[in-house]
């Protein structure tokens, strides 16, 4: 016999009870809106992964976390009278009815459109109309730059990408693709000329404008950097599992072994990968 599903309701009444200072979890009670920031961050990292992995069978139950967040700052926000997590869905609404003027002409649900469809509406249309309405809400803000409201505490890649997003589109850019791996070699050779000086400070500070340049590359290519370094993890983690194993065949503990030796293995995993790869490719077609 199948258990009665649960409801959103449910889940927000659990909330309640977790945080009831007499009848709660000492630990859920202790919680405050600091505390749970890291893991706010966590799950959603733990959604890209399984994302990322084709997890899918996983997603449910991290998409799950994640909104528990959610519940999270919605309780807390409810026991101090600020907003309930009705507010939360009520004010995600209505932004979302505003930013999809041609999908919502009159800004309801009610004044779907029904005349034009999705195919017929351009994305880059789509994508000016989305960014000139979030512009118009940075105004309402009172922002005082284009550079304002991107979060401090996002991953470094991830905030440099939409930094450096935002200034190009006032014009802040290279006319081409060309011009960033240009400035990838200029900055390139900057790092050598600090390491060259043995200025160690100078040294961390062309290594981040490496970095940053790697990262307009990477926005001009219509890449997102975090996910492109996270796949390259990934990969580095493969390719040197295979050496480990490899080694541990040979009966070569990993601080013998010396890097020809580990070399000549990481290049048999790398050519096993590509091998792979060409592989799935020809299946694929």
């Amino acid at each position: 016999m199948s258990r009665q599903r649960h409801t959103l309701d449910d889940l927000l009444t659990l909330m309640a009870v977790l945080r009831d200072p007499e009848q709660g979890c000492p630990w859920d009670v202790k919680q405050d809106w600091d505390s749970i920031v890291p893991h706010t961050l966590e799950e959603a990292y733990e959604v890209a992964d399984a994302i990322e992995r084709r997890a899918f069978d996983e997603l449910p139950g991290e998409l799950g976390d994640l909104l528990f967040q959610v519940i999270y700052y919605s309780q807390f926000g409810a026991e101090q009278e600020r907003f309930d997590f009705h507010d939360v869905v009520d004010v995600l609404t209505a932004k979302m009815l505003k930013r999809h003027p041609h999908v919502f002409p009159d800004g309801t649900l009610a004044s779907r459109r029904r005349d034009v469809s999705a195919a017929e509406v351009q994305t880059h249309q789509v994508h000016s109309r989305w960014e000139a309405l979030k512009a118009e809400e940075r105004d309402a803000r009172e922002a005082r730059s284009v550079l304002d409201d991107v979060p401090l505490n996002l991953p470094a890649l991830s905030r440099a990408a939409k930094l450096s997003k935002r200034a190009a589109r006032v014009g802040f850019d290279w006319p081409d693709t060309r011009g960033v791996i240009d400035k990838l070699r200029e900055e390139l050779d900057e790092v050598a000329e600090a390491l060259d000086a043995g200025d160690h400070a100078h040294v961390r500070e062309e290594i981040g404008d490496l970095l940053f340049a790697t990262v307009n590359l990477a926005r001009t290519l219509d890449a997102d950097p975090e996910r492109c370094l996270r796949a390259t993890n990934a990969k580095f983690e493969r390719r040197f599992h295979h050496v480990e194993s490899a080694l541990a065949e040979e009966g070569v503990p990993l601080a013998e072994a010396g890097l020809s030796r580990m070399e000549r293995h990481w290049q048999v995993a790398k050519q096993q990968e590509t091998s792979q790869q060409n592989a799935s490719q020809q299946k694929a077609k």
